[in-house]
């Protein structure tokens, strides 16, 4: 048994304790508040004031896939630009452990981040949640978190349009993520008239098998849109197919928010202080998760490219000066992020019964001159 004393808790869901206790052992927590016990036996660590939060999400990454070192010229393996359409590729078949950006993002207080391929791809293939301990991508990786990636506007235009081959452009984009998902509805049709014995078994799809459960709306969707018009087109076609998908950057999603709330979109927003990189980006601006969020936008917080999470907490203090209330941002990295990929029951939270996911801060962690002393993922300080 361990117990944190002398600490402010911020639990997230529950009450903040200016002088809390949690008890943790096994990878669990088992109580958390100011009238606790603590056993004769238990490894006390007194943290005279400092502050813990749930350990950090960053919830659209591509930590251990984009390497964190670069090289001239680049070499990585989140883009297979090969073909426009990919969905039968894993993120997970390509996470390097020993990525530098791995330990960077767990020094900076987070303890779970998800993994996606990059962008260049209209269906670029599935991400996956991991936590940031062990040697192994099994020993990080949280089994049934998988997602879909989609991507509109430049990249996947800009990729295969220089060749000449589709998409070329933004209506080349749209029509072949819907032929595709088309001739997924078909395969996944064909399996259920199967299944219920009404024909016979469809000959197996290698690249169809993965959209089965994204067709059937069983897998979320996330949709990489910056630009608004990019973002409608990734909601039309997400209705067209009662697709459960997100908004992923949302650069100009404050230009359509009420568009956003009315239809409970969830939306990663974020790199935030990107700038205008290329043109989807000219519309970024710094207030934009304020608007969201303020709108009614069920948002999370983001970074985006793998070596820049361990500056998210910082972005986030500029997104809170912009208007970003500092309690919604604090959820928009634990709870939230936990709950759209599913995982609320173990992390996003100080709750017992939880993982023992903490993060201890000398300061308000939003601060750039605050410092992540400790983390512990699993009751175990890294």
């Amino acid at each position: 048994m361990k117990a944190i004393i002398h600490a402010k808790i911020y639990t997230v869901t529950g009450p903040v304790y200016d002088d809390g206790i949690i008890l943790f052992e096994d990878g669990k927590i088992v109580s958390v508040g100011t009238d606790i016990e603590i056993p004769r036996d238990a490894q006390v660590i007194d943290l005279q004031g400092k502050i813990v939060t749930p350990g950090l999400i960053d919830i659209h990454t591509h930590i251990g896939v984009f390497p964190g070192l670069n090289t001239m010229p680049g070499s990585s393996d989140g883009n297979e630009m090969s073909n426009p359409i990919t969905p039968e590729v894993r993120a997970l078949d390509a996470v390097n452990p020993s990525d530098i950006s791995i330990e960077k993002t767990r020094k900076a207080g987070f303890t779970t981040v998800y993994t996606l391929p990059g962008s260049a791809n209209l269906i670029g293939g599935t991400g996956i949640a991991l936590k940031l301990r062990g040697k192994t991508v099994e020993e990080m990786a949280i089994p049934n978190t998988e997602n879909m990636k989609f991507a509109f506007g430049e990249n996947p235009k800009r990729v295969y349009g220089s060749d000449r081959k589709m998409p070329v452009t933004r209506m080349g984009n749209a029509a072949l993520v819907r032929k595709t998902l088309y001739e997924a509805k078909n395969y996944s049709d064909a399996l259920l008239a199967y299944e219920n014995g009404k024909s016979e078994k469809p000959k197996p799809d290698f690249r169809l098998d993965p959209l089965v459960p994204v067709v059937r709306g069983q897998m979320r969707c996330r949709m990489h849109a910056h630009r608004a018009d990019d973002i409608m087109t990734a909601i039309r076609i997400g209705k067209e197919f009662n697709l459960d998908f997100s908004i992923e950057h949302c650069t100009e999603g404050w230009k359509i928010a009420d568009v956003l709330a009315e239809n409970h979109i969830p939306c990663m927003v974020g790199p935030m202080m990107m700038g205008p990189l290329k043109e989807e980006m000219w519309g970024e601006r710094l207030d934009m998760a304020a608007i969201l969020e303020n709108a009614g936008v069920n948002i999370c917080l983001i970074a985006d490219m793998s070596y820049d999470t361990q500056w998210l907490p910082i972005k986030i203090g500029v997104a809170i000066r912009e208007g970003l209330p500092w309690e919604k941002a604090l959820e928009a990295v634990t709870i939230r992020p936990a709950k759209e990929i599913g995982l609320e029951n173990r992390i996003g939270s100080i709750e017992p019964g939880k993982d023992a996911d903490f993060a201890i801060f000398d300061g308000d962690p939003f601060s750039n001159y605050t410092k992540c002393l400790h983390t512990f993922i699993d009751g175990k300080e890294w």
